[in-house]
């Protein structure tokens, strides 16, 4: 039987679009030009936008932070040179699916915490710390990173992590045991937290 070329279906305009796509990203890569990669992941918490430079996970945003609105920061901040580079993002997404069917209770990727300086940065640090399933105050994380009267300043640091869950500033509670406030919103940390104790 011979096949006419003319029987053979023409790719559609969007897998078209998606192999210029591809061949542009493997290009960039090589080239230095490729400055951060992103992509989004569907998770119990909502859609996680994940974004990674050469040196490893930089920002870790959840929906109701709009993620145009967090794409064009990164831009600002690190690089206009941004392209959606799923597979640069497989490695981290597949640790997050783990940690929310709880196959994994510590994650082993790469971070660029670039987004975290000074006083916030020492806090994103201690929060790498707080194990699966513990938790701390607000004066704890303070007292721990030699600022205890920073309680405030703490809550603003959480408040700013660029990584939330893969750097867990949800396990930080108030001393009344209460969740207090979370960039993912309170259902968000409250769902983590019970994922974390059951």
């Amino acid at each position: 039987m011979s096949i006419n070329m003319f029987d053979v279906p023409a790719p559609d305009e969007q897998t078209v679009l998606q192999r210029l796509h591809d061949r542009l990203v493997e290009a960039a890569e090589p080239a230095g030009l490729l400055d951060v990669a992103y992509r989004t992941l569907d998770t119990p918490v909502g859609s996680l936008l994940l974004a990674a430079t050469p040196v490893g996970l930089v920002r870790v945003a959840f929906d109701v932070e709009d993620h145009d609105a967090v794409l064009a920061r990164l831009a600002d901040v690190l690089s206009p040179r941004i392209v959606h580079a799923p597979a640069r993002l497989d490695r981290a997404a597949h640790q997050i699916e783990e940690y929310f069917a709880k196959r994994r209770t510590v994650f082993e990727v790469p971070v660029d915490l670039s987004l975290a300086g000074g006083f916030r940065r020492s806090v994103v640090e201690h929060l790498r710390d707080i194990a699966y399933g513990r938790r701390e105050t607000y004066a704890e994380v303070a007292a721990a990173v030699g600022n205890p009267r920073a309680v405030r300043a703490v809550g603003t640091a959480c408040a700013h992590n660029p990584l939330p869950v893969v750097i867990p500033c949800h396990r930080v509670v108030r001393s009344d045991g209460s969740t207090g406030q979370y960039v993912g919103g309170p259902r968000a940390k409250s769902a983590l937290l019970h994922l974390e104790a059951a």
